[in-house]
């Protein structure tokens, strides 16, 4: 009895303090340091919730054509800057990459056709399109893009927008994020966050 009744207030003290009062005591401190991150990274438009900026989002509008199946056809959308394709399709749910090797004959044939859909909707050569416009990242919810797929598309959406490309150029501007500790990664631009702030101007 003696031994049973040490284990169980070790069991209840240990059920306080890691269950009830870490829990507590890390969940304010990130509400006090890390407020907006500890509650996912929510950006507003207007005073209204509309994305985190850590999930990518498709901007895409019905192309008014049906599939085989009678569902509606998506297009990009040229009022907004793409994001890279996801394997995901943004779905927080279904996290995931396509598992395509890069041999693999389907990935090559949507390589080859996103490529020729980019370079239709900006206006330029297929061989201006950058990489990470033609294949997903590994989680499917990447919400950033290279530097240089956001400069392809400033004039289409200073165009689509009746903005200057000053303008639209500055808003890219605002939102690319260097490399993590000055050398870590690679340069990026926030789609997500690029497009809210297009939205409010």
């Amino acid at each position: 009895m003696r031994i049973f009744g040490v284990a169980a207030r070790v069991l209840l003290v240990f059920t306080v303090v890691l269950g009830v009062v870490y829990p507590l005591a890390m969940t304010g401190v990130s509400q006090l340091l890390f407020h907006g991150n500890a509650n996912g990274s929510i950006i507003k438009v207007n005073g209204k919730e509309v994305a985190s900026d850590l999930i990518g989002q498709s901007y895409t509008m019905d192309s008014g054509k049906k599939d085989d199946k009678g569902d509606a056809i998506m297009v990009a959308d040229p009022k907004w800057f793409q994001t890279r394709p996801s394997a995901a399709s943004y779905d927080g749910k279904a996290s995931a990459a396509s598992q395509y090797g890069p041999n693999n004959a389907d990935l090559r044939a949507a390589i080859d056709e996103r490529r020729k859909e980019v370079a239709q909707l900006e206006g330029v050569d297929p061989a201006q399109v950058p990489d990470d416009a033609l294949t997903a990242s590994g989680s499917g919810l990447d919400p950033a893009i290279s530097p240089a797929y956001a400069a392809l598309q400033i004039n289409r959406i200073a165009r689509e927008r009746g903005l200057s490309v000053a303008q639209v150029a500055k808003l890219v501007q605002e939102n690319t994020h260097g490399r993590a500790l000055g050398f870590l990664g690679e340069p990026y631009v926030n789609v997500v966050t690029l497009n809210a702030a297009l939205a409010a101007s």
